[in-house]
Parts: C-alpha cells; structure tokens; sequence
C-alpha cells in the first residue's frame, strides 16, 4: 500500500512536490542531475558573498522571474541561512522596483505565507 503525503500547509506541500519531481527527474536522468546539483552547489557555496546572500539574490530573481517553486524554496533558503523577515522584504522591494507589479503581486502573497508558514516549523 502506498503513503500517501500529507503536507500540514500548501507551502510545505509545495517543495514536498518540487522534491518528489526532482527525485523522478534524477532516476530517469541521473548524469544530468548529478552536474546540475554540484554546479548549483558549487554557486550556493558562501565566498566573497555570504549562503545568505546567496538565497537573498535567488530570491529577488525567483520573484523576477515569477518561478513559484524557486520562490518557495528561496524562502526557505534564506530562513535557512539566517535571514530576518526585513531583510527578505528589502530584497523583495529591490525586485519589485525592478520587476513591478509581478514581483509585488508574489511578494505580498506567496513570499509571506511562505515566511509566515516556515518560520511556524522551527
């Protein structure tokens, strides 16, 4: 019988879903998968830019770029990393003077529900 997963809120729902995709994705495509992991683990590694800054910059892109997925998983990355919830608005607002509306419309719903539930799981 198979388990089925019960996620406690749509955003841990959501990188459940990312994370069961990239695992088929690896099976059917383990060579690919395996350079693209050490090259993004290779561009997330802290240098002259801090894990932090890192997310926060992945995040101002996810938004840019309306990836909900990386938007989720950004979040998350920067709650990770240490980030306060000011400083993820402040990348937030960069990216909507850069993106408009797009990026405010994500900011203002799914980043905070996202920063609302994940910060509910620590």
């Amino acid at each position: 019988m198979e388990h089925q997963y019960e996620a406690n809120n749509s955003i841990q729902g959501a990188l459940h879903d990312y994370k069961l995709g990239l695992g088929v994705f690896t099976e059917k495509m383990p060579e690919l998968a395996h350079h693209y992991h050490a090259f993004t683990e290779e561009c997330f590694k802290a240098g002259s830019l801090s894990q932090k800054d890192k997310q926060l910059i992945a995040l101002g892109i996810s938004l840019y770029s309306q990836d909900e997925y990386c938007i989720i998983y950004h979040v998350k990355g920067c709650i990770d990393q240490g980030a306060t919830e000011e400083e993820i608005l402040e990348a937030v607002g960069v990216t909507a003077a850069f993106g408009g509306g797009a990026a405010m419309s994500q900011a203002v719903t799914l980043v905070q529900e996202a920063m609302t539930e994940l910060n509910n799981l620590q």
